[in-house]
């Protein structure tokens, strides 16, 4: 009796287990790795709910279930070696990861089991549930940086994307680039954190969470430029999308996004952005994002070294192994990278100064207004323009913000199509309790009828 039981309620957990295996990336400088309570838990999994329609403060960096007020153990980082690659894993709870039980629940995907290599469900993946129908449909992920130790100091504005790795998630094992020029951190590290937008094919949420992290091995004292701009939709047109530091993708959430689309992609499917040429984002390191002038941090470059001294970088190699698209674009590229950063900083530095003898030349003017009359008329001109330039400016911000609205009318229309679709995936695992139920029923109606 007890075995049957126990077989029913087993079909009855795999019934209803799928629906909620959703995926987040794992590391031990992660937020949330124990979950949400403050207790060490092998098998958390809160990190994987997905965000969807939620309030700026409840999506940011998950706080929607206090995700974000569990930091990662002390000194514990994701280590960012300048020129080479990390290892994250991507799972549905700690258990399927190499963060518990010595990996002895892990295989090469996401939720523990075993699939084909070239896997696909011309519906959709819900086993794991990576929102594709196969490897090519899968949306793309990325990491994101920002040079403050404290969370609270981290803004969209300066958390910049400085690694994507096209076609995932898909394993469990990913390696992301790292920008050869990446500078270090602050004394106390930076704030990573790891995003995903799904290509349609169910919910169209996304992932939003935060690691500390710190660069070793930097060489580089150019920062990454900030304030980063939003992505902006340009497939099949590369001269459309923006170039240099990038911010996160921020979508389909009640307030707070930066990016709206419409209409079909190139597939027929409908829009949606997610890390890859579609938004502007190319595969591996992104090498474009620096800019300003050379930080004179000496203590952060020491603690780089000294930590590079006791870690020893992922070789790109293993990205080749673990993901279907490597890219080496980590290497080679940080020369130009390097090269921009400092014509970007005399520029920086030459535009300081002349604010500085515009400052000067208006305070002298006013002071010898009497021996120069004709001269006040032409600073009272430059200073007027920088006023009426933040007028137009704002203008032009208060427009987009208008069309950006107004196109997110549109996409919550096609969100609520999509909704029909996930209405018949609820109602077949409705069926599937059902059918659990009745068979568990029987079961006890026939071992009751023999008793008696």
């Amino acid at each position: 009796m007890f075995t049957k039981r126990t077989t029913y309620l087993a079909l009855l957990a795999a019934a209803l287990g799928g629906a909620n295996a959703h995926l987040a990336a794992w590391h031990e400088g992660m937020y949330c790795l124990n979950g949400n309570t403050g207790n060490q838990d092998l098998n958390s999994y809160d990190i994987v709910t997905p965000l969807y329609q939620l309030p700026f403060r409840d999506w940011w960096f998950h706080h929607v279930n206090r995700c974000d007020e569990f930091p990662p153990a002390e000194g514990k980082y994701i280590d960012l070696p300048a020129g080479g690659s990390f290892k994250i894993e991507i799972a549905s709870n700690r258990a399927k990861t190499e963060l518990s039980y010595g990996g002895r629940d892990t295989s090469e995907w996401p939720d523990g089991q075993s699939y084909p290599q070239d896997y696909h469900d011309a519906g959709c993946i819900t086993s794991p549930n990576m929102h594709a129908q196969d490897q090519s449909r899968a949306a793309g992920t990325a990491f994101a940086i920002s040079y403050h130790s404290d969370l609270k100091d981290v803004t969209p504005e300066n958390l910049v994307v400085f690694s994507v790795r096209y076609n995932t998630p898909w394993k469990r094992v990913i390696y992301y680039d790292v920008p050869s020029a990446l500078p270090a951190c602050p004394p106390d590290g930076c704030t990573c954190a790891w995003g995903w937008v799904p290509n349609g094919c169910g919910q169209p949420n996304m992932y939003h969470q935060a690691f500390k992290c710190r660069v070793s091995n930097a060489k580089s004292s150019v920062p990454v430029k900030v304030p980063a701009k939003a992505p902006r939709w340009c497939e099949g047109d590369e001269g459309g999308c923006v170039g240099g530091a990038k911010q996160m993708i921020y979508w389909n959430q009640k307030e707070g996004n930066n990016v709206v689309v419409d209409g079909r992609d190139r597939r027929g499917d409908f829009k949606s952005p997610g890390y890859n040429m579609g938004m502007g984002f190319r595969d591996g390191a992104q090498n474009d994002i620096f800019g300003g002038s050379p930080t004179q941090g000496s203590s952060s470059s020491s603690s780089s070294k000294r930590t590079s001294s006791t870690t020893k970088p992922t070789s790109t190699q293993g990205a080749k192994v673990n993901n279907a698209q490597p890219t080496s674009t980590a290497a080679g590229s940080s020369p130009t990278s390097s090269s921009s950063g400092s014509s970007s900083g005399s520029s920086s530095s030459s535009s300081s100064s002349g604010d500085k003898t515009t400052g000067n030349s208006l305070t002298g003017s006013s002071s010898s207004s009497s021996s120069s009359p004709a001269e006040t008329p032409k600073a009272f001109s430059e200073k007027a323009q920088r006023p009426q330039s933040c007028q137009r400016k704002r203008r032009r911000a208060a427009a987009e913000r208008r069309e950006m609205e107004a196109r997110e009318e549109v996409r919550r229309e096609e969100v609520r199509r999509e909704e029909v679709r996930r209405e018949e995936v609820r109602r077949e695992d409705l069926v599937k309790r059902e059918e659990v139920k009745r068979a568990i029923g029987g079961h006890h109606a026939v071992h009751a009828k023999r008793s008696f």
